[in-house]
């Protein structure tokens, strides 16, 4: 475990970083420079939690942002390898008075929301969620809907994203094939795949597309399995795809890591891209050549806006809110320069899509 506490220096933020032996996965406390009444924020991630350089690092660099400002009582939790325990974690949040639950991932909505909330369920079917439990405190949740009034849902349009991506990867592609690794074949990562694909697509409707699922449900590891990335990209560039993007939370490392070895052996360039943060800034030097663009998904600046919100005393519960291209929720990055040249033209789609002249799809 890690904890981490925050004291005041000469108006400065202080972090320290101390070991500690703990069963339940990684714990960061943020303890705020004035009284008791502060208000608490508890953050349980899902699968790869923080250092996933995916979206769970989003949602920590809000947490990490309202420690800094100060007024702030934080806990983060992170669920076991298999993601068995994140019920336990976000109800040991709540049963230790955090006003404000923030569960990361779309994994979370039946555990927020009650099973009886998933009619294809087949466990007791009046279970209540965690959320009407807890009815006195608020939830936010990352990758889903309100399902009460003391949930806050947040979600977004990931397929316009993976449009503009698809369609600078078919700009892109010297081969006319691309590849598609999802992380979990599950509804939410079928819609980078229905973006991604309408995308590529619309450029170029001859080119095809190779799509590959590492894990399905219930397993979930294929959120943080990057030898499965690895060996799903290294068959994709033998298939004779040039450009794959990925939507695999940390697995995707394993995809950087084989587009740099099939550039370097073969003499001839492929490219990667990465999603949910612009991860040409997140990678190792060696692997930052090889990402083409990334499918951005603010989830920092989603998570730093209802926090903000929370703390300001508004009521925001029972809404759902959508982050989607005409508020740059999600979209593309351009760290790298790999697609100035065609960025005029990604913009242009962009502006389609926001004015409704192109609808994309957000199932395969």
């Amino acid at each position: 475990m890690l904890k981490r506490t925050r004291a005041g220096l000469a108006g400065l933020a202080v972090f320290t970083l101390v070991a500690a032996a703990c069963g339940g996965g990684a714990e960061l406390t943020c303890e705020s420079d004035g009284d008791v009444g502060d208000v608490g924020i508890g953050l349980a991630y899902d699968i790869g939690g923080r250092g996933d350089q995916s979206f769970n690092d989003l949602a920590a660099a809000a947490l990490d942002k309202a420690c800094s400002e100060g007024n702030v009582t934080a806990q983060e939790l992170e669920p076991a390898a298999g993601g068995e325990n994140r019920e336990e974690n976000l109800r040991l949040l709540a049963e230790e008075g955090y006003g404000f639950l923030v569960p990361v991932g779309f994994a979370y909505q039946d555990i927020v929301g009650g099973i009886a909330d998933n009619p294809d369920t087949a466990e007791d079917e009046s279970k209540t969620g965690v959320a009407e439990d807890f009815p006195n405190q608020l939830f936010a949740i990352v990758d889903g809907p309100s399902s009460g009034s003391n949930v806050v849902g947040i979600v977004f349009a990931e397929h316009e994203g993976s449009f503009l991506v698809g369609a600078a990867a078919a700009v892109k592609s010297e081969t006319n094939t691309i590849g598609f690794i999802g992380g979990v074949n599950v509804p939410l990562i079928q819609k980078f795949q229905a973006g991604f694909e309408a995308g590529v697509a619309h450029i170029n409707p001859d080119a095809e597309v190779i799509v590959q699922y590492l894990t399905e449900p219930p397993d979930f590891t294929g959120f943080n399995d990057p030898a499965k990335g690895k060996e799903a990209a290294v068959g994709m560039y033998d298939r004779g795809a040039d450009i794959v993007f990925h939507a695999a939370g940390g697995s995707g490392g394993g995809l950087f890591e084989a587009a740099k070895e099939r550039s370097d052996a073969t003499g001839s360039k492929v490219w990667a891209i990465g999603v949910d943060s612009d991860q040409i800034n997140i990678v190792d030097d060696d692997l930052k050549p090889y990402i083409l663009t990334s499918m951005v998904k603010r989830v920092d600046v989603a998570v730093g806006q209802v926090i903000d919100s929370y703390v300001a005393g508004e009521s925001i519960g029972g809404q759902t809110l959508a982050f989607d291209l005409s508020v740059d929720g999600v979209g593309y990055s351009t760290t790298g320069n790999n697609v100035d040249d065609i960025s005029a033209q990604l913009d242009d789609l962009k502006a389609q899509i926001i004015s409704g002249a192109i609808v994309v799809p957000d199932t395969p």
